[in-house]
């Protein structure tokens, strides 16, 4: 029983690294074309879905500088010139050419017939015929959700820690009994409260709040942040709590005994020894943050914009892979592939340099 026992918690722990494993290579796998196509500039690159026009210099090369472009065109238009005739009005003799089917000339040349003209040769923009032999591509790049989604997460936990904290001290070394329960049930009740709540509920009335008090849009990025910052507030007290009451009562009596204060005993007794619990509810809340999709949908505006400011609309690459990701195919899906990389590795850089500065040993 003991070896079966040893071999169980063997396949539970193996089974983790091959679920990141496994994660890991299909995001890549997927993003592969995205990535040989777009290489690093995609994560600086501020275009999403827009046609960029390509010079093709082979085309250049073989393109004559002084042929007009139309000249191919140039016989079919010269039929068009009307025929002289005479005083009475009779066709001049000249004009017994032309055919007698009850079809004009412009009419034979106004059939489907292919014949280059300067919309064939048109590089997706009104009025700017190819002269150099010019294509089109889709550009994608993805420094627009990016920064979106840094900045949002930021305003989050500027938001949340010092309001977790605050709740998480007083449930544990201030509030008695008969008034921590409930509030602990409450902060786990907030909790369990679904995302789509959290949005729906920010865009009709905490948004236009936010609006009315710091000007801007219901929709932006600093409403978006502070819904994520509400969303991770019940995870973070809670985990801080627990962490705080690890604290044996033997350093807090001794603490007391030797004329410290409350605060005193707090700062400089209770959280150094519950640091790490801290921290650990600090990271988890991160990763719940960066990673939020539809509570930021509602409320984020999805545009690809730069926000001019803190109350200006933007995107987060969350949502933009909830809002593109069913109606994309192609080179667009491995976009969004390359973009959940991107979040994936923005991630695990921020949650392995949080642990690495505020968790090593000294």
């Amino acid at each position: 029983m003991e070896k079966l026992f040893k071999i169980l918690t063997q396949l539970s722990a193996s089974f983790v690294f091959f679920i990141l494993v496994a994660t890991i290579t299909v995001l890549y796998l997927t993003a592969k074309p995205a990535i040989e196509k777009f290489g690093a500039h995609f994560i600086i690159d501020s275009r999403w879905g827009v046609v960029d026009v390509i010079q093709n210099s082979i085309a250049t090369k073989t393109t004559p500088p002084t042929a007009p472009v139309n000249s191919k065109i140039e016989a079919p238009t010269s039929v068009n010139t009307v025929a002289p005739t005479t005083a009475d009005n009779t066709p001049s003799a000249d004009d017994t050419s032309a055919p007698d089917d009850g079809m004009s000339m412009n009419d034979q040349f106004d059939t489907d017939e292919t014949i280059p003209t300067d919309d064939d040769t048109d590089t997706g923009q009104a009025g700017l015929p190819d002269q150099g032999g010019k294509k089109t591509e889709i550009i994608y790049g993805g420094a627009v959700p990016i920064i979106g989604t840094i900045f949002s997460t930021l305003v989050a936990m500027l938001f949340s820690i010092p309001v977790a904290m605050g709740i998480a001290v007083f449930l544990s070394e201030i509030a008695n009994e008969h008034i921590a329960r409930p509030i602990g049930i409450a902060i786990e009740l907030l909790a369990a409260i679904p995302s789509i709540i959290y949005g729906m509920w920010a865009l009709f009335y905490f948004g236009p709040f936010i609006a009315s008090i710091f000007g801007g849009h219901s929709v932006s990025l600093l409403v978006a942040g502070l819904v994520l910052g509400i969303m991770v507030i019940p995870f973070m007290a809670a985990l801080s709590r627990d962490a705080i009451n690890t604290t044996p009562d033997v350093l807090k009596e001794s603490a007391y005994a030797m004329g410290a204060t409350k605060f005193e005993v707090i700062k400089d007794i209770i959280f150094p020894y519950a640091k790490a619990g801290i921290i650990g509810s600090i990271i988890v809340s991160l990763g719940r943050a960066m990673g939020e999709t539809m509570a930021v949908a509602f409320v984020i505006g999805g545009i690809f914009k730069f926000a001019n400011d803190i109350t200006a609309p933007t995107t987060s690459i969350p949502v933009v892979l909830a809002n593109n990701f069913a109606e994309s195919s192609g080179m667009s899906m491995n976009a969004l592939f390359y973009l959940s990389l991107v979040l994936f590795a923005v991630s695990f850089i921020t949650i392995f340099s949080a642990k690495y500065f505020f968790l090593r040993r000294r």
